[in-house]
């Protein structure tokens, strides 16, 4: 499996928001009309949806999306702000809140590009195991550099 390259995904073809600018990457992601619910606007579970696309995206970003690692969701929360309706386009900035030994906890921000705020924030924790998904893997040191550095050069520090 090919790996986008590494710019594309942190500097990719829009404006970086303010509201967005201690997120190392941000995943552009359109609204698709069949995503509305019957009250007109973007439903709820889509969004966890959108949260695995820019986790991924975080991965690629890392280089550590090859295929091989296996990580479990633990736990996830959303808070939606304001509603979300097609057509937009979510500019969904991910970073890591915090760095544990086997686990990540993962930062979410969903900026509509049509109401030009945040319309969502959102949580998730992530468990990295090994290839028979039953034991718990330790982030590698090469790994949590990677990571550090990449969050740094956005401002932003991680708890471990």
């Amino acid at each position: 499996m090919s790996q986008p390259a590494t710019d594309d995904i942190l500097q990719p073809s829009f404006k970086r928001p303010k509201d967005l600018a201690h997120f190392p990457v941000i995943h552009p992601q359109p609204i698709h009309w069949g995503e509305m619910d019957a009250f007109n606007h973007l439903n709820n579970v889509v969004f966890y949806r959108y949260a695995e696309t820019a986790r991924i995206a975080y991965l690629f970003a890392l280089k550590m999306f090859d295929g091989d690692m296996v990580t479990v969701l633990a736990e996830s929360s959303c808070k939606y702000l304001r509603p979300v309706t097609y057509p937009d386009t979510l500019l969904i900035g991910i970073r890591c809140r915090h760095l544990g030994t086997t686990s990540i906890v993962m930062e979410y921000s969903y900026f509509s590009t049509a109401q030009q705020a945040i319309v969502a924030t959102a949580d998730a924790v992530i468990v990295r195991l090994d290839s028979s998904a039953t034991k718990k893997v330790a982030w590698i040191e090469e790994e949590r550099r990677a990571l550090f550095a990449l969050e740094a050069q956005f401002g932003h520090t991680p708890s471990h």
